[in-house]
């Protein structure tokens, strides 16, 4: 058993939330039971998965995607009053982080794929996300088989690059916009979750390739990495709960 508020003051330090402009609030966002036994841990915001939470007697809910955002209307409609009223029902916290956790070099979500890939980080790239090098040089066939293997779904794939990848740049989620940099930093591939419609034509003129491997396929491995660390820390049982998303 540990404390709420100092769960949510070690990952709020652990991530240095205080770096990030955020679109949305950061740490905890539904205040629950002050002590927690077990973290049910999701990439994001549902009634699905609240319920699971509930049914699993979690105390705390772990997530990389929240509920409050500062592009959606400030008002409670039917959606998040269910959501709302799921969490109070049983007396359950809300936490919830987004650029920290898809930035941080060891538990985010750009690194733990990265990794995952056999690409090994060497230096932050485009805000969120890594560049760095793979083991030994791969084609276009083979890493996009990787990455399937990785995330348990078809890639698009954009293959307009050299036959030989050796330095690859990875942002997770909705990062598409960064290929054009990735191009220019001299990678030869480049690993996100959703791509853009220029994109095709972008990578095709730039000679560089393109996996695009869906947002939430992508940014399944921070929020569990994260919940992972805290439940060693303050030794807390901790479970990842699949709610699946094609995007």
């Amino acid at each position: 058993m540990a404390r709420r508020d100092d769960i949510v003051s070690f990952a709020n330090g652990l991530l240095e939330v205080e770096k990030w402009q955020e679109f949305g609030a950061v740490g905890l966002q539904v205040v629950g039971a002050d002590e927690v036994t077990r973290i049910v841990c999701g990439v994001s915001s549902s009634l699905e998965l609240f319920e699971h939470a509930a049914r699993a007697r979690a105390e705390l809910v772990l997530v990389h995607h929240g509920l409050f955002w500062r592009t959606e209307p400030l008002v409670v409609d039917r959606r998040l009053r269910g959501r709302l009223a799921a969490l109070f029902a049983t007396d359950i916290s809300l936490v919830a982080y987004h650029l920290a956790l898809d930035a941080h070099p060891e538990l985010g979500n750009s690194a733990q794929l990265a990794r995952r890939l056999d690409i090994e980080p060497e230096r932050s790239f485009g805000g969120v996300g890594v560049g760095g090098s793979l083991g030994s040089p791969v084609s276009i066939e083979e890493l996009a088989a990787r990455v399937r293997e990785v995330v348990q779904r078809e890639p698009l794939v954009f293959a307009e690059g050299h036959t030989r990848i050796e330095r690859v740049a990875v942002s997770t989620g909705a990062a598409g916009y960064d290929l054009i940099t990735a191009a220019r930093e001299g990678y030869d591939c480049f690993v996100t979750g959703e791509p853009e419609e220029p994109s095709l034509h972008a990578a095709r003129e730039l000679g560089i390739h393109l996996i695009a491997a869906g947002h939430y396929a992508t940014e399944r491995f921070g929020v569990q990495a994260l919940a992972a660390r805290i439940g060693e820390t303050f030794d807390i049982p901790w479970e990842f709960i699949e709610v699946e998303n094609p995007v």
